[in-house]
């Protein structure tokens, strides 16, 4: 094995000794004939579950066993022998039932704080991706209302994977769906000229299955200054077109209004309508039908109910029972105009043709029974070679001091986004929306989001990075003389750092690539946040013990080596809180006031 001798060139400490094993294994392959192809890629070398179990836990025996046909110990010792003549492993062990641990010598993670200060925000940054393509899909909320807290999530959500693939070496593209054709936009449609007619006098009654939100009521205010009383007594095939497309033109200017000042950035908008209009579906369930995915049959009625007015009838179907679905899907409505999942078939085809092969939709949790037909279909369209993950955000439940907050009145049945945001902030909200997995539901609480505790995330990892700009500083005003930049920190002698503390916040610094490097390749935006919330535990950890011992305390007047040193620490916990805060979308703040 060839140990890469300069510390200095390591960034991700984690793939460097996953190199070695490989290398390692790579020649014992050789020497004892193992087949030539073998499963290296499903190495996993990460942090273990138990820091006391040493820095490094690999799975490597465990994994190739089975292919080679032997007893793990016969690889677990011949590779523990070859680690263990790397200078920079300090120890190595075997656990049962397959894992190796390894201890590195402490100079290997106090390197990457000189690294952390080098490269600035930049550390972290992974080629993982190579410059790959990818299409992420969020928010994509019907233009029949404002946003809501749930739109919000999803917002967060897919804006954040855009930004962490993207620092894994991808390149991204953030994409807006607007589903602006249907009986959903037709309804809108209906109700705001109800509104247009209350608006100039006319007394109307807003049926149930419309939609009622007093939003709607400047919605029709503004249709008035724009058409005046022009369609007051209009016939429907004459009023239809023009008050559609004029709702979901302004609810859509709100809804970008909303996404701009929660920092939300969308590359591009496209339009259901437009892909109708292009006639891309034909073209789209052509190559469906020409792999005999597409057929026209019967549809038997939904499971457990018949309606009365239930007529079977040929139609134009997708197989996508063959997918693990309950029944085949149907393409075309009987009027003959397309069906949502259809027009959903030709849009992510378009995509493909635009070159993006590597696609993420980001959905409401209501969307869980579309996903096994979309993802068929699209792998149906490109034979299997394009790739589409759908993320599902569960709900967000609000409350106040633990109690549900009510309704707005305004909106119809859901609590805005602006009047969240009007509350609490971007900064807040976004955090917030990311402390938990995208997949388990979430509770807001106004109160909790507000505190200047340790039980509020927001705060606690705002409060570290404030804490050490506070300490940095104190200490330029103490050691005025001294050059504290970050290229002089970058330099200085890192060794003094021997407290036990100082290095376990130093291994977890320079563990931010692989953390960036896994919740990329996961798709898992949410263990940044994680990782955060660990950073900002381990730096208040260190700072309270140096209240508890003198010797401990960042700064120590007239020592200045040891000072220095730490302040280069402080520092480099400032610059991964800020890295990781940028990806969340959420600005670090220097002084936090109550």
């Amino acid at each position: 094995m060839t140990e890469i001798k300069n510390k200095q060139t390591v960034m991700n400490v984690f793939n460097w000794i996953k190199y070695e094993i490989k290398s390692c294994l790579r020649s014992l392959a050789i020497s004892k004939k193992w087949p030539e192809k073998l499963p290296f890629d499903r190495i996993t070398v990460e942090p273990p579950r138990d820091a006391s179990n040493g820095d490094i836990a690999t799975n490597a025996a465990m994994v190739l066993a089975k292919p080679v046909g032997i007893n793990p110990y016969d690889i677990y010792l011949p590779l523990a022998e070859g680690l263990k003549k790397l200078e920079s492993v300090k120890s190595v062990e075997i656990i049962h039932p397959g894992f190796i641990n390894i201890r590195l010598i402490s100079d290997i993670w106090l390197a990457q704080i000189s690294k952390i200060l080098e490269l600035g925000q930049d550390f972290g940054n992974s080629n993982m991706g190579s410059g790959l393509k990818v299409n992420v899909e969020y928010v994509s909320a019907n233009p029949t209302g404002p946003l809501h807290a749930a739109h919000a999530r999803c917002a967060v959500f897919g804006d954040a994977l855009a930004s962490l693939l993207e620092k894994a070496g991808f390149s991204v593209i953030r994409e807006y769906y607007i589903n602006d054709v249907g009986s959903q936009i037709d309804k809108l449609a209906h109700s705001v000229y109800l509104r247009y007619q209350e608006v100039l006098g006319s007394s109307s009654c807003i049926p149930e299955c419309d939609y009622p939100g007093e939003y709607l009521k400047d919605v029709a205010k503004a249709l008035v200054m724009h058409e005046g009383d022009n369609l007051m007594n209009a016939l429907e095939q004459e009023w239809l077109e023009p008050v559609r497309t004029f709702a979901v033109e302004l609810i859509m200017t709100n809804i970008m209004k909303d996404l701009v000042t929660m920092g939300i950035h969308i590359d591009r908008f496209s339009s259901e309508r437009a892909i109708v209009k292009k006639n891309l579906i034909s073209h789209a369930l052509a190559r469906l039908e020409a792999v005999g995915l597409v057929y026209r049959g019967m549809l038997n009625p939904p499971k457990g109910k018949c309606p009365d007015d239930w007529e079977p009838r040929p139609q134009l179907l997708f197989r996508s029972t063959k997918f693990g679905d309950d029944v085949d899907r149907p393409l075309q409505k009987s009027d003959g105009s397309w069906t949502y999942f259809a027009n959903d078939i030709a849009y992510h085809m378009d995509k493909v043709e635009r070159g993006y092969m590597d696609m993420i939709d980001v959905f409401g949790a209501d969307h869980g029974g579309y996903v096994n037909r979309i993802r068929a279909a699209i792998s149906a369209i490109t034979g299997g070679q394009a790739n589409l993950d759908v993320k599902l955000c569960q709900m967000v439940n609000m409350f106040d001091g633990g109690k549900p907050v009510r309704m707005s009145k305004r909106s119809g049945n859901f609590v805005t986004l602006s009047n969240v945001l009007d509350t609490v902030g971007p900064d807040v909200l976004r955090f917030i929306m990311l402390t938990r997995r995208n997949d388990q539901t979430l509770e807001f609480d106004y109160q909790k989001v507000s505190e200047q505790s340790r039980n509020n995330p927001v705060f606690y990892v705002q409060y570290a990075y404030a804490r050490a700009c506070s300490v940095i500083r104190n200490a330029k005003e103490i050691f005025s003389a001294e050059d504290l930049s970050d290229f002089a920190l970058s330099r200085v002698e890192i060794n003094f750092l021997t407290d036990r503390n100082e290095l376990k916040l130093s291994k977890l610094l320079a563990s931010w690539p692989r953390v960036v490097e896994s919740a990329a390749a996961s798709h898992e935006p949410h263990r940044v946040a994680f990782y955060l919330a660990n950073v900002a535990a381990n730096f208040h950890e260190l700072w309270s013990k140096g209240r508890e011992n003198a010797r401990l305390r960042f700064i120590l007047k007239n020592e200045r080596e040891i000072t220095i040193a730490r302040i280069a620490l402080v520092r480099a916990t400032a610059v991964v809180v800020a890295s990781g805060l940028e990806i969340m979308g959420v600005k670090p703040m220097d002084e936090l006031r109550g």
